[in-house]
Parts: C-alpha cells; sequence; structure tokens
C-alpha cells in the first residue's frame, strides 16, 4: 500500500482515478479545440497564429491562476466552476465553431457529467469531512 500522500486519496476508489484521469483528457481536449478553432479564424495568417495559440495560452494562464488544485489565486467553489465553464465551454463552443456541431455536444456532456461526479467524489474523499460548510476546493487532488 503506498504511503504517498499524493496518491492516497485513489487508493481502493476506482471510479474516483478514472474520472480524474477522464478529467485530464477533457482540459486537453479543450485546449486542443480552443486551438483548432483559433487557427481556423480570420482572414489572416498572423491572425490564425495569435489566436490558435493567444486564445489557448490564455486558457492556460486562467486555469492556473484559479482553477489549478494548486492555484495562487483560488476562488471557492462557484469560482472555479464559472473558470471551468469558461475554459471546458469554450472547448466545447470552440468545436462548434469549427463546423462540429455533434461533437461539440458530446463534449459539453462528458464535461458537465464529468465535472458533477468529480465534484460529488471530491467531497465523499475518504478523511475529508462532508457538510454544508466543507470547503472542497483547498487541498484537492483533482487534475484540474
Amino acid at each position: 500500500m503506498s504511503t504517498d500522500p499524493r496518491t492516497a486519496p485513489f487508493a481502493g476508489r476506482p471510479w474516483f482515478a478514472a474520472n480524474e484521469i477522464l478529467a485530464f483528457v477533457v482540459e486537453l481536449a479543450a485546449l486542443a479545440c480552443l486551438s483548432w478553432w483559433g487557427f481556423t479564424v480570420g482572414d489572416s495568417a498572423v491572425l490564425h497564429i495569435l489566436l490558435g495559440l493567444g486564445v489557448p495560452l490564455a486558457a492556460i494562464v486562467l486555469w492556473a491562476l484559479f482553477a489549478a488544485p494548486k492555484a495562487r489565486l483560488r476562488p471557492g467553489l462557484p469560482g472555479v466552476l464559472l473558470v471551468k465553464a469558461v475554459v471546458l465551454g469554450g472547448g466545447a463552443a470552440a468545436l462548434y465553431g469549427v463546423g462540429h456541431p455533434l461533437g461539440a455536444l458530446v463534449m459539453a456532456v462528458v464535461v458537465v457529467a464529468n465535472t458533477a461526479v468529480a465534484e460529488t467524489l471530491r467531497r465523499a474523499a475518504p478523511g475529508r469531512p462532508v457538510g454544508p460548510d466543507t470547503d472542497s476546493t483547498t487541498d484537492s487532488p483533482e487534475s484540474g
């Protein structure tokens, strides 16, 4: 049995670990969709490059500042969910913007389901108090 505090929340919780992996994959997919959209918008090559690199970079900065587990400016749960909605929802919107409405719908459903399951499982983590006063946004083992 591992005594590493970083992996302790995953011990004996394969669904939690699987959902965290899915969350990471969804985050990467959102960044890829934002980049894809950025490279297709506009008329000039310079604009394609600026948006194709700049939009995902802005999403990364936003995520790192407010939604990452060890974010410097991590707000409460509503703020974190807002940032996740902007970045991950933006990825789904970007997929729609490049002409894939069904893919965008699937991505949006996966984002909502994954986030709901993640927040529910994080609140029920072993050794963590559960209740209305519990702040699930601090020291969370979440991937994003």
